[in-house]
């Protein structure tokens, strides 16, 4: 049987329930051999998945998720196989982090101003040992009982046309894509069926991008065709995997069953001839 390869995941670190170690257990009963842990905006979790991988036989790559915007639409840049201690995509992870925590901040202090006494302890216990964002705000909502459920609170208050939306700290797709590049990673657009036409997509690929998830739950075998078919004729790299938080989106059972194979993260050491 192939082995599976799944590049696309999260912990407790960004908005997954796993601990970084958890996933990896998790990942070995599963069959997967190959892991990257893609945290949003962090790599806080990195040290600790090789420690496991290394104990249960899971190869981990180097992976981050990071947020960009392109014109109005917010994208995500996945990085793999870059040096985790490079100086400058810390000190990046480091802003976004705290500028995180202040967006978090004036969102709280939003939804205090529209009579919704949530308290900002609230979700920074949610949070825990990850970087804040609006799922654990929308979490503390549901828990202090001031929203029915998590789609009440995107709907009716956190999300981005929601009375206490505020933007997040902005960077464009190409310092995104410089940022992983200068730590000697690739660069590769996440699951671009949910928000990418293929005008933008192009756009993307002209300013350097060096692959696209073609799969992902999100991506049905026609749209997995339609992107390997671009990949193909740009030249890209592929990529892909489950998106998997821990079944904190109903995503449990795409873990284990969402995967490439060992020649996707084979072709990315190629492209930076790593050995």
């Amino acid at each position: 049987m192939a082995e599976k390869v799944d590049l696309h995941t999260h912990t407790y670190f960004s908005d997954g329930i796993l601990s970084p170690r958890a996933l990896v257990v998790l990942a070995a009963e599963r069959g997967i051999s190959c892991l990257s842990i893609t945290d949003h905006d962090s790599i806080d979790g990195l040290e600790e998945a090789t420690e496991a991988g290394r104990e249960y036989g899971v190869e981990i790559i180097p992976g981050v998720e990071l947020s960009a915007t392109l014109g109005v639409k917010d994208i995500h840049i996945l990085g793999y196989l870059f040096d985790p201690s490079n100086r400058a995509l810390r000190t990046t992870l480091d802003l976004f982090k705290k500028e995180r925590f202040h967006r978090a901040v004036r969102i709280v202090r939003k939804l205090n101003q529209l009579n919704i006494p949530l308290r900002f302890d609230a979700v920074l216990e949610r949070a825990g040992h990850g970087a804040i964002g609006r799922p654990h705000i929308a979490e503390a909502l549901v828990e202090e009982g001031l929203t029915s459920d998590y789609v009440q609170a995107f709907e009716h208050y956190i999300g981005d046309s929601g009375p206490a939306y505020e933007p997040k700290y902005r960077i464009s797709p190409e310092d995104a894509m410089a940022i992983i590049a200068d730590a000697g990673g690739i660069s590769i657009l996440a699951h671009p069926g949910w928000y990418v036409n293929e005008e933008e997509l192009m756009q993307l690929i002209r300013a350097g991008l060096d692959g696209i998830e073609t799969v992902h739950p999100a991506h049905d075998d026609g749209r997995r065709r339609f992107y390997r078919d671009i990949a193909s004729a740009y030249f890209l790299l592929e990529s892909g995997g489950s998106d998997y938080h821990g079944g904190r989106r109903n995503d449990d059972e795409n873990f284990g069953t969402c995967v490439v194979g060992r020649e996707i993260p084979a072709a990315m050491r190629r492209r930076l001839f790593i050995q």
